[in-house]
């Protein structure tokens, strides 16, 4: 972690002095960044780094909807290739985890306001309560993502045991040696700072880069599922989606964008399926020829599917000729996918928390009206699936894959199936990795998921720096 602090403390002065006023903030030689004026917080939240997860896509290669395609593959970055063969080590020895370098940095500026804005100058104390409240969603928010990458899948049985990630509260660049805390122990971090939150968050926004009351009202939801405390996720999820309902949340509109009228991508704060925006780079949605969906993956779309004709093209970027195999490259418009709190998963997740309640009819309305804005015709679910838990259930997850694949929510869904109470899943059943030659389609190789690689290991840098900090296997 201490290489990881020392790269942010330059990046950190320089977003913060760009992303606010001149007067707003003090950089000192430590570094260290100061603020006085509850205003002066307040600024902080539209530092960039909160909405753009640059080079933090490494979940995209790793889901078995992907297949890779030669000779694009073999062109392809080495940590790309080594993310798709599902390798322990990613990076080379002199270089810091990506997925690592944002994300700490966000919680470094999250733990300055947590701790420093109650006692700012010339705030009220509902002001200060409410940007307290709004960092510790968002810390919330970067731990979620960060137990996903670097914890095993939350287990009620081992999770206490398990190795999670070092829980870090304080704005501090020169501690140093960390250790993991518990899978359970990070999850129950999250679960308070949500709980502190929620009741101190505004209602309404006005920015979709500023979460609102529903919107984490909608993220703890959506932890509690991955906790299988689906009780608790349950009324989270409901009265999140029925503000959704109303068209806003104050002064943003939200909603679901109706593919019917057509689509285009839009920007992350124009983006209505936006309660909360975080976006990752990620050029396999657009532009990248070498990761593809796989034929199974496609065959999941029906004719009157009208993800397929908005969202993806039967030709690499710059061939006129079409992939092998019924493949389909992923187009949408834009390099930066949307990973924040969605809309669509918010149905999503409320149509999975009611099927395992056994509300299946409730299930399936929520499920109904969230394909009714992706389908042409045949949005309903069929009886002999809507009738049937874990028939329903599994597909969810299926429209789970229709609605994010190649935008690396696969891989964290892989992951919490293998511990699924309901329709768990040997690590074994899911689709290997395959590279095919674009020419004639054929297989040139197969890689195979090992229950290693369902986290990330730590780079070398970092383990160097953290003498007590132990390495997933």
């Amino acid at each position: 972690m201490k290489v990881t602090y020392k790269i942010i403390v330059f990046c950190l002065s320089m977003l913060m002095l760009n992303a606010c006023s001149d007067d707003f903030i003090e950089v000192i030689p430590k570094g260290k960044l100061i603020a006085e004026y509850t205003e002066d917080y307040d600024k902080m939240f539209f530092n960039l780094t909160f909405i753009n997860l640059s080079n933090t896509e490494g979940q995209v290669p790793l889901g078995d909807e992907v297949v890779a395609i030669n000779p694009y593959f073999e062109g392809a970055g080495l940590l790309t290739q080594r993310l798709f063969r599902w390798e322990g080590d990613l990076y080379e020895e002199d270089q810091n985890a990506a997925e690592l370098e944002v994300l700490m940095e966000q919680i470094y500026i999250y733990n300055k306001i947590i701790n420093e804005v109650p006692s700012s100058k010339d705030g009220s104390e509902s002001q200060k309560m409410a940007l307290q409240a709004e960092a510790l969603a968002g810390r919330a928010w970067c731990y979620f993502l960060l137990i996903n990458y670097y914890g095993l899948p939350y287990n009620s049985s081992t999770s206490s045991t398990d190795l999670g990630f070092p829980i870090i509260e304080e704005a501090d660049l020169v501690k140093t040696d960390f250790k993991r805390a518990t899978v359970k122990e990070v999850y129950d971090f999250i679960v308070n700072d949500l709980i502190k939150a929620i009741p101190n968050l505004p209602k309404n926004t006005y920015h979709r880069m500023r979460i609102s009351q529903d919107g984490a009202k909608a993220l703890l939801g959506k932890v509690y599922v991955f906790m299988h405390k689906f009780n608790e996720a349950g009324p989270l999820l409901n009265e999140a989606l029925a503000q959704v309902k109303t068209g806003s949340l104050g002064n943003i509109e939200v909603g679901l964008y109706d593919y019917n009228d057509g689509y285009t991508t839009p920007l992350a704060v124009d983006d209505i399926e936006n309660m909360y925006a975080k976006q990752i780079s990620d050029n396999w949605a657009d532009s990248s020829n070498e990761l593809v969906l796989s034929a199974d993956a496609a065959s999941l779309y029906s004719s009157s599917d009208l993800r397929v004709d908005e969202l993806y093209t039967t030709t690499p970027r710059g061939n006129s000729v079409s992939y092998p195999n019924g493949f389909l490259r992923k187009s949408i418009g834009s390099s930066q996918t949307q990973i924040g709190v969605r809309v669509s998963e918010l149905y999503l997740l409320n149509a999975e928390v009611k099927c395992r309640l056994n509300n299946l009819p409730a299930a399936v309305d929520d499920l109904v009206e969230f394909r009714e804005h992706r389908l042409s015709d045949d949005a309903e679910v069929p009886t002999n699936i809507a009738t049937n838990q874990e028939a329903l259930l599994e597909f969810i997850f299926e429209e789970r894959i229709r609605e994010f694949a190649l935008l690396g929510y696969r891989w964290f869904d892989m992951r919490r199936l293998t511990v699924d109470p309901l329709i768990q899943k040997d690590i074994s059943s899911f689709n290997n990795h395959k590279v095919y030659d674009f020419t004639d389609g054929s297989e040139l190789e197969t890689f195979t998921l090992t229950q290693n690689r369902l986290v990330f290991k730590f780079p070398q840098t970092i383990m160097e720096q953290n003498p007590n900090l132990e390495n997933n296997p």
